[in-house]
């Protein structure tokens, strides 16, 4: 009897193994195609490709990158000024307070007033309106430890219909 048994075992562990291996050669299934697909073949060669060699005089002066102040530089926002915001309830779930300030001497005065409540709120900024790398460095100087995101606000403005800077928009309203 045992011989029978490790026979059916054999067969039993060989059919097994037969059918993983055509299922294993068999294409995935499409969950969803919406006839944009790409292929990553393109993106995975780039990824293989040996690194080219940099002459050493590009190496030492790269050209200027996200990184450089001077790419970000004039920050402008159509349509948003600095100027007096009349507070006003809304109903916008947002996940996170925020705020649209500018390098303005209004502005400045707002952040260094209401950094510690815009620190207690982990409410995250938007500078949406600046000149130079100096008024860049003064933002950061006063703002000590909130995160401010140069970047043009009208598209923002245009939605919540706002007009003027500095203003704290959260959840439940805007206020100055």
């Amino acid at each position: 009897m045992k011989t029978d048994s490790r026979t059916c075992a054999h067969i039993l562990l060989a059919g097994v193994l037969a059918f993983t291996s055509l299922h294993a050669g068999a294409q995935l299934p499409v969950i969803f195609d919406n006839g944009q697909t790409r292929t990553l073949a393109p993106y995975l060669e780039t990824l293989q490709k040996e690194p080219e060699t940099v002459p050493p005089e590009t190496a030492a002066s790269p050209p200027p990158g996200a990184g450089d102040l001077r790419t970000l530089l004039p920050i402008r926002s159509p349509g948003l000024t600095p100027g007096k915001v009349a507070a006003r309830a809304h109903a916008r779930p947002l996940l996170r307070p925020f705020f649209l300030i500018g390098a303005d001497a209004r502005s400045r005065t707002w952040l260094t007033r209401h950094r510690a409540h815009l620190l207690s709120i982990g409410a995250i900024g938007m500078l949406v309106a600046a000149d130079s790398e100096k008024d860049l460095r003064q933002i950061a100087a006063l703002a000590r430890g909130l995160s401010i995101t140069p970047a043009s606000g009208t598209d923002l403005a245009r939605v919540l219909d706002i007009k003027h800077y500095p203003v704290l928009i959260t959840a439940s309203g805007l206020s100055q």
